[in-house]
Order: structure tokens, then C-alpha cells, then sequence
């Protein structure tokens, strides 16, 4: 039966046995996760309620802890380590969750990665990507706010608000439907204006140039009015001549058609004819050509010819070109 002193020296063996054993499994599980976290650093404009081990989480699940919080001048700086293989992008936003009012709060790092590029060992997250939730404190103090802003010493004072309310109450009575469907309508609007901002914006931006092109011109534009005016009383005074005439153009018109009505043989024929005549002047246009440019040439000759003391006119031919070329017959 061994000792005492035996047992000591037995039960201080296994316990550096011991010992030793988890030190070896610390050692060998950390060489085998080395390069399997990241390390991330965000800023946030407060960090109430969060702390050191405060769960790090993507969609709800845990991926991460915190590893530190401290205050940075105006900010809070977090410190986080994730699992290497969490689905986080780069350009990721950090917020900072409040399950419940007494729970304590926990970083959630959104959105997923959808296969592109993951977030960096060492990445930093500013301020301008993180967000706080609104302290309860807050919240009540703008509860506050808008009270006292719509109670008796505000909107209200007059009885306004009760006013209004009492009205809406009853044109809405019954109306409930319609007014439902209108806010539909109204959101299906809204939506329509987001997709189409684009052309939204070019139809507002070309109103603008229109009219900043209209007040550049103010004079001529002023001008142009006066003159639209002049024309407008113009028309106005001489309405009953402009009457009269429409009348008499209707009866013309009548006139011609029946004009038309009783002679459409004849016009046709006519315009057969015209037709005919007006294909010869196209064949013999190159003709035509050559009388009008020697008309006038002609014209002159004949009146130089014209002697008036003697009121005869003189001429004279060149009989040589009738002669027969030498050696003729």
C-alpha cells in the first residue's frame, strides 16, 4: 500500500503530465488554425452596450467575437477577429445590433459575399460604413419633442390638430378602402418616379434651361406677347368680316364643285389634251430651247433692218456660200 509521500509524488506526476498534454494540444491548435481568422478594425460614433467577446455575426451567425473596445477621440474603435472562411466582402459595413433592451449587443457585419473578392486580414471599417442603433433615451426624448410640437402648446394651441383630426374622421369614415387603395397608388407612383429618375431629372433639367432661356430673352419674350395680343383683338374686331368671308369660301367652294360635278367630261378631256401637249413640249424641249435663245437675236435683226425714212427693209444675202466647190459640175 503505498504512502503518503508516494501518493504526493504520484498525483504531481500526473498533474504535469497533465499539463504538458494541454499544452501540447494548445500549441498544435494554434499552429493548425494559423492563418485561418482575420483580424478587423471598425469605427463607430458610440458603442454602448457592446464589450469584449461580444459575438461578431453574419445573418444571425456567429462568425467572430470582439476582441477589443476602445474610445478614439470622437469615435469608438472595435477590434474583431472572424473566421478566415466567413462570407464577408470587401467593402463590407459593420453595424451594431440590439436584440432586445437588455440583451447585450453584438457587431453585425453585412452583406454577404455573393463569390467575389473576400474581406482582407487588417481590414478597416470607418465610420462612414458603420452604424449605432438609437438609444432608448433617444427615442424618447423625440417622442417628446413631437408631443410638446402637436400638444396645447404647439400645432394644437388653436385647436388646429383636433380640428383636423375631427375632419379627417369624417371624410375618411367609411372611406377606408378608397383611401387604402390611394396610398397603394400613391407608393406604385413613387416607385415609378424612382425608376424613372433619370428621365425625370432630364425633363426637370430641360424645364430649367427653357425657362432661364426665357428670362435671358424677357424683352423679346414680352414683345412676342404683345404682338400674339394685337393679333388676338385684331382677329377680334374683324371677326364678323372673317365670318362673312368663311361664307362666301364655302359658297365658292360649293360653287366649284358643282362646276366640277356638271363638267367633269369636258375637264377630263381638257386635261387629256393638256396632257398630250405637254408630252410634244417634253420631246421637242431641246428645240424649244434653241427658238427662245434665237428669238431675241432675231428680234434685233429685224428691227435694224427696219430703214424709217424709207419704211422698207433692207437686207442682203451672201450668195457665195451657194457657190459649187471647184471642180464641180
Amino acid at each position: 500500500m503505498p504512502t503518503t509521500k508516494n501518493r504526493y509524488r504520484l498525483i504531481r506526476g500526473l498533474a504535469i503530465g497533465a499539463a504538458a498534454v494541454l499544452l501540447v494540444a494548445a500549441g498544435t491548435w494554434a499552429l493548425l488554425n494559423v492563418g485561418k481568422t482575420k483580424s478587423l478594425t471598425a469605427y463607430f460614433t458610440a458603442a454602448v452596450g457592446l464589450y469584449a467577446d461580444s459575438d461578431v455575426r453574419a445573418l444571425g451567425v456567429k462568425i467572430g467575437s470582439v476582441d477589443t473596445v476602445e474610445p478614439q477621440g470622437p469615435n469608438v474603435k472595435v477590434t474583431m477577429t472572424i473566421d478566415a472562411d466567413a462570407p464577408i466582402p470587401q467593402g463590407a459595413n459593420a453595424l451594431i445590433v440590439t436584440p432586445s433592451l437588455v440583451s447585450d449587443r453584438y457587431v453585425q457585419l453585412t452583406p454577404v459575399d455573393k463569390g467575389g473578392q473576400s474581406i482582407a486580414d487588417g481590414t478597416t471599417i470607418p465610420v462612414e460604413r458603420t452604424q449605432v442603433p438609437i438609444e432608448i433615451d433617444q427615442l424618447f426624448s423625440s417622442l417628446d419633442e413631437l408631443t410638446t410640437a402637436l400638444g396645447p402648446e404647439g400645432s394644437n394651441k388653436d385647436g388646429a390638430l383636433s380640428e383636423l383630426l375631427k375632419t379627417g374622421s369624417t371624410y375618411l369614415e367609411g372611406n377606408g378602402a378608397e383611401f387604402g387603395q390611394t396610398v397603394r397608388d400613391l407608393g406604385d407612383l413613387a416607385r415609378t418616379l424612382s425608376n424613372s429618375q433619370d428621365d425625370l431629372f432630364a425633363t426637370v433639367d430641360g424645364l430649367q434651361k427653357f425657362t432661364t432661356m426665357l428670362a435671358q430673352n424677357d424683352s423679346q419674350v414680352r414683345k412676342l406677347d404683345q404682338l400674339l395680343d394685337t393679333v388676338s383683338k385684331t382677329f377680334a374686331d374683324e371677326r364678323g368680316n372673317f365670318d362673312e368671308a368663311l361664307r362666301e369660301l364655302a359658297s365658292a367652294l360649293g360653287t366649284v364643285q358643282g362646276f366640277i360635278k356638271d363638267n367633269r367630261g369636258r375637264i377630263k378631256s381638257n386635261v387629256d389634251k393638256l396632257a398630250g401637249t405637254t408630252t410634244l413640249l417634253s420631246q421637242q424641249r431641246a428645240s424649244l430651247s434653241e427658238a427662245l435663245d434665237a428669238t431675241p437675236l432675231a428680234l434685233t435683226n429685224l428691227v435694224n433692218a427696219y430703214d424709217p425714212n424709207t419704211r422698207t427693209l433692207d437686207g442682203r444675202g451672201n450668195l457665195v456660200e451657194f457657190l459649187l466647190p471647184t471642180g464641180g459640175n
